[in-house]
């Protein structure tokens, strides 16, 4: 019986002594497919975050179909995702990336080269076969599929927010009890991230040692660049750094007091170089932020489609409708492609109106000139 090359990594040989009987033979062929497929996976160096989440989803289509791997058969799909997407109402990306999970490891299952298809013929009588098809499954045809509430926020509603933020931090102090070290260190956090126009687990895992001076721009002092080390990953490779650089007049203010006045107070300070440390640990998580924000959002009375991430479309908005050049926006975003930014450029009515109105009077103003032909 064919089992695959032994030494590829996820093949079966490395997972089931051939011949060998099984207790539970089932459930732990299973099991030793999805673990000889993390070690596919690893042999590309996808990230433990992507595995983990990928062997989740083939465990919970296993679980809904009530079959394994060489029983499924592509009907099962269907009413899985539509039980997702009808009853669940989950977002169309969601159901995509959930059937590319399970297509991803139906091609490991049913790759000769693997061996499972022989091994699950020889123990059960049949084999595995892919259920993910062009027919049963969403085209990715859009590069932006955010919800259609999802959106920058205008000044005025950023002005709100952080004033907001500042507010319950003086309310919280004042009123003698704990929890104001936390709310200040968020205040500054959430104005980090709209300054520098970070992701979440970009301003997350920034550390004090990230900043430095630009040279070029020596008003910004000590913090005239931030250099992100946690920027989103492209498939297979280590998350991609950049360095961002300070426009904002107000940033250094930010930075300079929270991290020579108040983070010195956190008592796990000491302990750890990150630049937000938690009152539990060496430092925050990406959703602490991004909670926080929610709830000054809904606070305010501000619309859901805003959230942590409308701070990054914020800044290329801000930065567009402010007149900055477009290449130079793309670099501070990290964006590969021009087209990214442009789908993060949210720029208001007003902004397109006055662009409009210069554009008719430098028309109008070059009709008029002496001398020109008419």
């Amino acid at each position: 019986m064919g089992v695959g090359q032994d030494g590829m990594p996820g093949s079966a040989g490395l997972h089931l002594a051939a011949g060998v009987p099984l207790l539970h033979p089932g459930e732990q062929v299973f099991a030793a497919m999805l673990e000889g497929w993390r070690a596919q996976q690893l042999a590309r160096n996808l990230a433990f975050s992507t595995i983990g989440r990928r062997q989740a989803v083939v465990r919970a289509f296993a679980g809904h179909a009530d079959a394994l791997p060489w029983q499924w058969a592509p009907q099962m799909l269907d009413e899985w995702l539509g039980d997702m997407r009808g009853v669940k109402g989950l977002a169309r990306s969601t159901v995509r990336a959930c059937a590319s999970s399970v297509s991803a490891f139906c091609r490991y299952a049913t790759d000769p080269a693997y061996g499972w298809a022989d091994q699950c013929q020889a123990r059960f009588g049949t084999h595995p076969v892919q259920v993910v098809h062009d027919w049963n499954t969403a085209v990715h045809v859009q590069q932006d599929e955010a919800g259609p509430r999802k959106r920058a926020f205008t000044l005025d509603e950023l002005q709100a927010l952080f004033d907001h933020a500042d507010e319950q931090a003086v309310r919280v102090r004042g009123g003698g009890r704990k929890g104001w070290l936390p709310a200040f260190r968020d205040a500054a956090a959430l104005k980090v991230a709209y300054g520098f126009g970070l992701r979440r687990t970009e301003a997350a895992m920034l550390d004090t040692a990230d900043f430095g001076p630009n040279p070029h721009a020596p008003e910004f002092g000590e913090y005239g660049v931030c250099r992100v080390r946690f920027g989103k990953a492209m498939k297979g490779s280590p998350p991609k750094h950049r360095s961002v650089l300070a426009v904002w007049e107000w940033l250094p203010g930010v930075l300079g007091q929270w991290i020579a006045e108040a983070r010195p107070l956190m008592g796990s300070a000491g302990e750890s170089a990150a630049l937000w440390p938690s009152e539990r640990g060496p430092r925050i998580g990406s959703g602490t932020l991004h909670k926080r924000l929610c709830e000054y959002r809904d606070a305010l009375g501000l619309d859901e489609g805003l959230d942590f991430h409308s701070l990054r479309r914020s800044y290329v908005t801000h930065l567009i409708e402010g007149g900055w050049d477009p290449l130079f926006v793309q670099q501070q975003a990290g964006h590969e492609h021009a087209s990214t930014t442009a789908i993060y450029t949210c720029v208001s009515s007003d902004f397109r109106t006055r662009t409009l109105r210069r554009a008719l009077d430098a028309t109008a103003a070059a009709a008029m000139r002496p001398g020109k032909s008419r």
